[in-house]
Parts: structure tokens; C-alpha cells; sequence
């Protein structure tokens, strides 16, 4: 009998959870490189003080808590799963004009550039073609074009990275009373001059490489959208 039956072609009887627990993997040996720490007595021996003592007895290692949980406390299984980057689709290449799918700038084509660490894709518009900067974004919501971009031997800047777009974080007030009482909301901070140079900087060898091709500006320009009867599974890009 096989262990999740389908009630249709493709959805089991079972989740995955319950398949795992029924399966018992769980239950067997778990590798580790870090070395077996040195286990510790339950009990020590420790001497009697005093004068008619002299003797010795024997005493718990830890000494137990006086006070407990009346119900059961649950504990947070470990996860021993690491994140790996996603494997970047066949489709993108450096060059590749993509089609956004989701965010502020959806239906915008950028250009792609290169895949992050963290495997996010890292795009531009250019900015001063249709006002998409560069951007971080997950190649599960854009769809590759067959237009490309040479950008010959060109390569981002390496510090041009995840660590690149994180914003600091500024702590407000905790409460609405300290809101009232404290100067207002802060005021944001002007966009650096150096991330400003960084776009400027890569905008200027895309541009270079867009002028090449007649009409590619104008169509990187151009958003794109359905129409009424249009399906994206039956269109070429």
C-alpha cells in the first residue's frame, strides 16, 4: 500500500508533514562535525562537614528548579535545513531584458545584470530610460524575453551586493505619548551621492550598449500588460 494514496493525479491523501512522520526519517542517526561534548554525571560524591559527621553521601550534579510550568511547554523543533540560493533559470543571461511581474514596478522591462548571493537578480531599467533603478528581484516573478542586451565585457561592481540595499534602521518613538511629546517624525535622509554615482556609473555602459540596437529604447520604455483574451502560457517573448 503506498504510503500518501492520490485522491486526484498530483494531490495526496496526506501532507507532507504527515508522510514525513509516517516515513520515520527522523528517527535515525544524526551527523554532526562538531565534537560529542563529555557527559556529565547525574550524581556526585561530596563530604559531610562537621565534627560527629566525617561521612560522605551523595548529591545530585544539577540542582533541580523549585518552581515548574503547570501545562506542558512546547519546545520549537530545530530545523537543520540551510537556505541554498536558487539555481538561476537557463533563460537568464546577463543582458536579458526581463518583464516584472510583481512590486512598484510591475509591467516595467528592465535589464538584467547579474544573480546575487542570496539569488535575487540584480536589475536595471535605466533609470533614466524608465525610472526603474537598480533593484533587487525573485527571477519567480519576472519572465524572460528573447531580447538581449550586449553588454559585452562588462561586470557590477563587486561591492554591489545583498548588503548593498539594506536600509538602516531608524527607531521612533514607542509610544504614542513619546510621538506627541518628541519633534514629529523624522525627516527622511536624502538618496547618498555615492549609490546615485553607482547608478549613474552602470546606467552609462547599458545606455551605451541600448543605442546600438534601433527602437530597444523605446521598448524597454514601453510597459507591458494583457489584453482581454490574452493568456501569458501562449505568447513567444
Amino acid at each position: 500500500m503506498a504510503r500518501s494514496k492520490e485522491i486526484v493525479p498530483g494531490v495526496g491523501r496526506l501532507s507532507r508533514s504527515k508522510v514525513f512522520s509516517r516515513r520515520g526519517l527522523f528517527k535515525g542517526p544524526k551527523k554532526s562535525e562538531k565534537p560529542a561534548a563529555a557527559e556529565v554525571a547525574a550524581t556526585k560524591e561530596v563530604p559531610v562537614k562537621g565534627d560527629k559527621n566525617g561521612g560522605k553521601r551523595i548529591v545530585p550534579t544539577s540542582k533541580a528548579s523549585r518552581f515548574y510550568p503547570a501545562e506542558d511547554v512546547r519546545v520549537p523543533k530545530k530545523s537543520r535545513k540551510s537556505p541554498k540560493p536558487a539555481k538561476l533559470r537557463s533563460s537568464i543571461t546577463p543582458g536579458t531584458v526581463l518583464i516584472l511581474l510583481a512590486g512598484r514596478f510591475r509591467g516595467k522591462r528592465v535589464v538584467f545584470l547579474k544573480q546575487l548571493e542570496s539569488g535575487l537578480l540584480l536589475v536595471t531599467g535605466p533609470f533614466k530610460v524608465n525610472g526603474v533603478p537598480l533593484r533587487r528581484v525573485n527571477q519567480a516573478y519576472v519572465i524572460a524575453t528573447s531580447t538581449k542586451v550586449d553588454l559585452g565585457e562588462f561586470k557590477v561592481d563587486e561591492k554591489i551586493n545583498d548588503a548593498y540595499f539594506v536600509k538602516p534602521s531608524a527607531k521612533g518613538p514607542r509610544s504614542a505619548e513619546a510621538e506627541f511629546f518628541s519633534e514629529g517624525k523624522p525627516k527622511k535622509e536624502a538618496f547618498p551621492e555615492s549609490k546615485s554615482a553607482d547608478q549613474k556609473a552602470v546606467d552609462s555602459a547599458v545606455l551605451a550598449a541600448i543605442k546600438k540596437t534601433e527602437y530597444l529604447s523605446k521598448y524597454l520604455k514601453a510597459s507591458w500588460g494583457l489584453s482581454k483574451g490574452q493568456f501569458p502560457h501562449q505568447l513567444n517573448f
